[in-house]
């Protein structure tokens, strides 16, 4: 199953997990998202946007991560596709920025109610 997590809303697409229930689909959503995140050089690529002041272009991350073209080009792709990254061709070179719409989703979606008793 594949979610596009671009276009959907924070309600229709992942609740937060405090929520008092999720479906189905936004169990799956909130999955792929924590999937997308779920390599270390993803999590690098991503330090690397937020801590840039403005887009990077992809050819940076390579000796960055001290990976291969083709492999950053994955990274960035499942990233992107998973609505964490905006994409911006400049000539042959694509640039990279975190977007802030996703990150602020993904904040909701940590929401969790730490009142609870363990």
């Amino acid at each position: 199953m594949f979610i596009d997590m671009k276009t959907l809303p924070l309600v229709g697409c992942c609740r937060p997990l405090g929520a008092p229930t999720l479906s189905e689909d936004e169990i799956e959503a909130a999955a792929t998202l924590f999937k997308a995140l779920a390599d270390p050089a993803r999590v690098k690529i991503l330090n690397l946007l937020a801590t840039s002041g403005s887009p990077v272009c992809a050819c940076e991350f390579e000796p960055e991560l001290g990976l291969k073209q083709a492999t950053v080009s994955h990274h960035l792709k499942k990233l992107t596709d998973a609505g964490l990254l905006r994409r911006e061709q400049r000539g042959k070179w694509a640039y990279f920025s975190i977007d802030r719409e996703a990150t602020d989703r993904l904040a909701e979606l940590m929401e969790v109610r730490h009142d609870r008793v363990a």
